[in-house]
């Protein structure tokens, strides 16, 4: 007579993709809790991480707005430390310029004297060539003069404004920072405990299961990946939760996961409690 060979149930390895999903079909989770302290430890995680959401959403826009200014800050730093080296390259360049143009000069001046000692055509004729020459250098000296004086002279009121919107830009970070900072010391003490709660909860939840509860989390603007029944719906995307659904809920014995948004939801009578 044949026996049958029992069939192992393997698990799929951790993913960062898990989700609840997932730990729904899964027969097997490497934890000593039941099933209802599974649920209602991941139920008191998303109230605790939840009154830390609203901690940073009543800091509001100002984390970004504060990290936005420092780097506003930062850019026009290196355009003012571009500017003023262009600027000073710029000065080096008709400093340069004009000791060609005293140079070129001093050289017509001499060929103008040598002029007077020729001793034929040939020689006055590259005299003459050689004036003119320095003559065209000077042109082209006075003319690159010109043109740097020009940039240099936008340059520096680009330099102008950037000192200016810098400065303004440094105040604001000032403003910005004192008001972050006041926020955060009023609650620094509740989020400090909050955040120490949430450590304890999650080290006693298994890994997969914290896993799922995060990637979910992260799916949601509200950031809620654990909801109650609200009226016969899910608390989260509040859509009809069918009668042998919400008993499988009640009953606390298995994991339910919303069908259109992907939620765990749990006891209605674990928010009583909680109240």
């Amino acid at each position: 007579m044949a026996t049958g060979k029992k069939v192992k149930m393997v698990n799929p390895p951790i993913v960062d993709g898990e989700t609840f999903i997932s730990l729904q079909i899964s027969k097997n989770l490497d934890s000593d809790l039941t099933m209802e302290e599974r649920l209602r430890l991941l139920y008191k995680l998303q109230k605790v991480d939840s009154q830390v959401d609203e901690i940073y959403l009543l800091r509001g826009e100002l984390p970004l707005e504060v990290q936005d200014l420092e780097d506003d800050i930062e850019g026009l730093k290196s355009r003012i430390e571009k500017l003023e080296g262009e600027i000073s390259r710029g000065e080096v360049t008709i400093s340069d310029r004009k000791n060609e143009i005293i140079e070129d000069k001093a050289q017509i001046d001499k060929f103008n004297d040598d002029k007077n000692n020729v001793k034929n055509n040939r020689e006055y004729d590259a005299i003459t060539k050689e004036i003119e020459y320095k003559m065209l250098s000077i042109q082209a000296a006075e003319k690159n003069i010109s043109d740097v004086t020009k940039l240099l002279a936008e340059k520096k009121i680009a330099l102008a404004e950037a000192h200016e919107l810098l400065s303004g830009r440094e105040t604001d970070l000032v403003e910005k920072k004192k008001e972050l900072d006041n926020i955060v010391a009023d609650t620094k003490q509740q989020e400090d405990d909050l955040l120490k709660q949430s450590a304890d909860i999650q080290s006693r939840i298994d890994e997969r299961t914290l896993n799922a509860y995060k990637k979910v989390r992260s799916s949601f603007k509200n950031k809620l990946a654990v909801v109650t029944v609200k009226k016969g719906a899910c608390g989260g995307c509040f859509n009809k939760i069918p009668p042998q659904r919400e008993i499988d809920i009640e009953s606390n014995k298995k994991i339910v996961v919303c069908e259109y948004c992907g939620r765990i939801i749990v006891s209605s009578e674990f928010e009583k409690e909680e109240e």
